[in-house]
């Protein structure tokens, strides 16, 4: 039907579904990885994090890196995200295995914006 609209996003809205999966590239066009999941704000609703899979041969040995959202650009022509990180510098960046889900205390995430060179606002 012609009137049947995707309910899972808009032209501003997208889905928690379809983010998961979405390749994530650098300016120089490398794919770095793709979005494991995204971390939201339980009170404010906000994305926190987009938890990026790195590394390893098919998710095998890949490790997980947060990565502040704003960091994040949605590139339409590429189908993805794009972010201004270095390969270099993603290898040293905090990261964890995927069964080794760290806690998301305010400390750790101060850890991770102060790595990419960023102020964490504390609530």
């Amino acid at each position: 039907m012609a009137d049947t609209l995707e309910r899972t996003g808009t032209h501003r809205l997208i889905s928690s579904d379809k983010v998961e999966g979405t390749k994530v590239y650098n300016p120089q066009n490398e794919k770095l990885g793709t979005i494991a999941n995204v971390m939201i704000d339980k009170r404010s609703g906000n994305s926190e994090y987009a938890v990026m899979e790195f590394g390893g041969l098919f998710g095998l040995g890949s490790d997980h890196y947060p990565i502040p959202w704003d960091m994040l650009t949605y590139d339409t022509g590429k189908g993805g995200y794009v972010v201004d990180i270095a390969k270099d510098k993603l290898t040293a960046a905090p990261r964890y295995a995927r069964e080794d889900v760290p806690e998301y205390t305010d400390e750790y995430t101060q850890t991770i914006y102060g790595y990419y060179g960023l102020n964490y606002p504390v609530l």
